[in-house]
């Protein structure tokens, strides 16, 4: 990955990493709890390493780990797992916004974080911006994700204008220079959270499984604690998880 451009534009993409053991563990494991997850109707899951805790593999994998390593250092951990599931079922659209929400253990009123919310038993907050400069994204696809199928768009560069009011946010639009982040089968879209993107319903919907990863690193103030720091992560650039 070119970090220069990735840090001028805010996003890359990397074509599929994994081995195939891993590639095929994953989606043999989303297909047998398709059920529990309830993803065909609901159009995925929260925090969905929750439910199929192997999951997480996918995150500790060794590309990823060198990936998050590059741009956020060695002490950056994940803090969101959530599964996207596009179908002819579930087809929806997104709008253009920023990504400026995060999950944590338990509500602390802390000056420049808010307002607060309660999704799916989780408690979440909109923290300062330099917060969410020191995070990054990872979305992996688990299926083919072509213009048709429901690709993000993104602006890029539109990250370096910091967190926007959603009511001035279509006048950082340039709809010439905006990209359709097409994906196959593993490949990873790298992003900035505030990296302006938005999605299209599919055109020809099929199943479009994304497992979108946030990381970050550093602390939450005032006795705020990251939802998902306390768990275990393997030491960097360990070999990846035999199945």
């Amino acid at each position: 990955m070119d970090m220069g451009r990735f840090h001028q534009e805010g996003f890359a993409i990397v074509q599929n990493p994994f081995d195939e053991k891993t590639l095929s563990h994953t989606r043999a494991s989303l297909d047998f709890n398709a059920n529990e997850l309830g993803s065909i109707r609901k159009g995925g899951r929260r925090d969905v390493v929750d439910g199929l805790p192997h999951l997480r593999e996918l995150s500790e994998h060794v590309e990823v780990l060198r990936i998050m390593s590059d741009l956020l250092g060695e002490e950056a951990f994940l803090v969101r797992a959530t599964l996207f599931d596009k179908t002819a079922e579930a087809n929806w659209k997104v709008p253009w916004h920023q990504d400026v929400t995060i999950a944590v253990k338990e509500r602390h009123d802390t000056t420049g974080y808010s307002p607060w919310s309660t999704k799916s038993g989780v408690v979440h907050v909109q923290p300062p911006t330099e917060v969410l400069q020191r995070m990054v994204t990872i979305r992996v696809h688990i299926d083919p994700c072509p213009k048709t199928n429901g690709a993000l768009w993104v602006m890029p560069g539109s990250h370096h204008h910091g967190r926007l009011n959603q009511n001035e946010i279509s006048s950082y639009i340039d709809e010439k220079s905006t990209v359709c982040c097409e994906a196959g089968i593993g490949d990873i879209l790298v992003m900035r959270p505030l990296l302006l993107h938005s999605s299209s319903a599919s055109l020809k919907p099929a199943r479009r499984r994304v497992l979108h990863f946030d990381f970050a690193i550093g602390d939450l103030p005032n006795g705020l604690r990251w939802r998902m720091r306390d768990y275990s992560r393997p030491t960097l650039f360990h070999e990846p998880v035999s199945h």
